[in-house]
C-alpha cells in the first residue's frame, strides 16, 4: 500500500507556535498514567484543546485510549525524556514526537521494551541507525518529502502511522474522550 501524506494544517494552524508531545504507548491510560506516577483517580475527562495555549507548558497531561494504544498530549518535553520514554516502553512499544514549529525543533523516538530502536533529534537529525525495519518507509517517506522537511510537517506522522496504525487527525482527537490530570515531574537524570 502506498502511503499518502497527511493533512497536518490544523496543528501547523493553531499549535503552530506552541510545544506539544504526543507519545503512543501499547498499554491501557491507567498503565500508562501510573507507569508515569500519577493517579487514575486524580484525573478528570475533558475534550482535546481547541486552544493549545490552554494547556502550554507544564499543563494538565491529557491521556486517551486508542485502540490498543493510549495517545499522551503533553504540553511540554515529556515526549523527549529518553529516561521516561524507556521506561514507559518496559514490556510494550513506544512512539513518541515533539515539536515546538515555531524554533523549527522536532523530536521522535521509537522504543521498544525499554530500548530506544530509532531517534531523531532536532538540528542533529538521526541520533541511531535506521532500522531495516524502516528503511522501506523511509524510501517512501523520502518519495513523498523530497525536499525533506521537519518531522512535524508530515514525516512523522508517517511514521507513527506505520508503527502504531493510528493516523492521527484532528477528527481522531477531538473525538476521543480525554483524561487529564497532573503527573508527578520526573526527577532529572
Amino acid at each position: 500500500m502506498t502511503m499518502q501524506p497527511p493533512d497536518i494544517s490544523w496543528l501547523c494552524g493553531e499549535y503552530a507556535e506552541e510545544l506539544y508531545s504526543f507519545i503512543y504507548v501499547r498499554a491501557t491510560p491507567e498503565q500508562v498514567i501510573a507507569r508515569l506516577g500519577g493517579r487514575w483517580e486524580d484525573f478528570t475527562p475533558g475534550p482535546f484543546p481547541d486552544d493549545p495555549d490552554y494547556y502550554s507548558h507544564a499543563g494538565p497531561l491529557g491521556v486517551a485510549s486508542i485502540g490498543d494504544w493510549t495517545f499522551v498530549f503533553d504540553p511540554d518535553w515529556l515526549g523527549t525524556r529518553e529516561d521516561v520514554i524507556t521506561r514507559l516502553s518496559e514490556g510494550t512499544r513506544l512512539i513518541s514526537q515533539a515539536a515546538l514549529a515555531i524554533k523549527c525543533l522536532d523530536y521522535f523516538y521509537w522504543c521498544e521494551d525499554g530500548e530506544i530502536r530509532c531517534a531523531w533529534g532536532g538540528d542533529e537529525g538521526y541520533l541511531t541507525e535506521i532500522p531495516a525495519e524502516l528503511v522501506g518507509t523511509m524510501a517512501e517517506i523520502d518519495r513523498l518529502y523530497p525536499s525533506g522537511p521537519r518531522l512535524y510537517k508530515g514525516p512523522a506522522f508517517l511514521l507513527v502511522e506505520h508503527l502504531t496504525g493510528i493516523r492521527v487527525t484532528e477528527q481522531l482527537l477531538k473525538s476521543s474522550t480525554f483524561m487529564w490530570g497532573v503527573v508527578p515531574e520526573p526527577a532529572t537524570s
